[in-house]
């Protein structure tokens, strides 16, 4: 098995990969605890990957009980250095009707019970979100994108909500006077700890409703959500494989991005003021910047 250098987070609806040539299901053991399921690590169109589900096999976890920091913790552990991510989304403006992809490019965070840090413990840390994804990643898939025939939509908010519950209208109508694009319950934990873990992340955010803000249109519902979800789950997949399938005939350019030194400048501690003990939990992420 060759190195796992891309992983992929499955969110409502994808709880696998189709095609994928399982070779491990790998149960990985992190200093923040379990992450949501096993990781499937195999190969699809000559690529090795790693695979989550990202609220487990069988949809068990809510948005706020994902160990998001043991999800991508683990990755890191694997040798991931590029995630995409799969979420549903709803949709705050008219252009992105439900079958529509976002591929947002911006956050606002409206969660409120969250752990969304690896640092603490002696060892301070400020990474910059200016700019929240990995913009060459993220330029990738919007092209695969729109070979594959999606509508897809290049940057744009996303403004992640607690949950599990659903906006008010009211909730929604101010959302929508923020002049964000669209609203989820995940993608954001991910993509700050993808930044200190230096992991380029990107999302495929696949529109399936238009919150509960359009007078035309029924409230959300979950019967309505996962209908629209089944048609967006292949497509998702398509992105991918051909995602996938242009990194193997060598048409992606190497990593050329910030992400991957994005700890360079932001570590804030004395190195000789930081535990041991810290050093040693967060070594994946750290070790390279603390060699005795």
């Amino acid at each position: 098995m060759s190195e796992i250098r891309i992983g992929v987070i499955g969110g409502s609806g994808l709880y696998d990969m189709k095609g994928l040539e399982v070779v491990e299901e790998r149960w990985l053991e992190t200093p923040f605890g379990d992450p949501s399921d096993a990781v499937l690590i195999g190969r699809l169109d000559g690529q090795t990957l790693a695979f989550l589900p990202r609220h487990g096999r069988g949809h068990r976890l809510l948005p706020s009980e994902l160990n998001y920091r043991a999800n991508i913790f683990g990755m890191k552990m694997l040798g991931v250095e590029q995630i995409i991510s799969v979420s549903a989304v709803g949709s705050m403006k008219l252009d992105y009707p439900p079958g529509d992809v976002v591929v947002p490019d911006q956050f606002f965070d409206r969660t409120r019970h969250r752990a969304d840090t690896f640092f603490g413990d002696g060892l301070v840390a400020h990474v910059s979100l200016a700019d929240p994804v990995c913009s060459m990643l993220s330029a990738q898939l919007v092209d695969c994108g729109r070979q594959a025939g999606a509508n897809i939509h290049a940057g744009g908010t996303y403004l992640c909500m607690e949950g599990p519950q659903f906006s008010t209208r009211a909730e929604s109508e101010i959302y929508r006077g923020w002049g964000v694009d669209v609203i989820g319950m995940t993608n954001l934990q991910e993509a700050k700890l993808a930044r200190e873990a230096e992991i380029c992340y990107a999302s495929l955010s696949m529109v399936t409703d238009y919150d509960c803000w359009h007078e035309a249109e029924e409230a959300v519902t979950v019967d309505a959500v996962i209908a629209v979800l089944h048609r967006n789950v292949s497509l998702a997949r398509s992105i991918i494989q051909r995602w996938l399938a242009a990194r193997a005939d060598g048409s992606l350019p190497e990593r050329q991005c910030p992400c991957a030194s994005a700890l360079a400048s932001a570590l804030i501690t004395d190195p000789a003021a930081v535990p041991r003990a810290t050093i040693d939990k967060l070594a994946p992420i750290v070790g390279k910047y603390f060699v005795d």
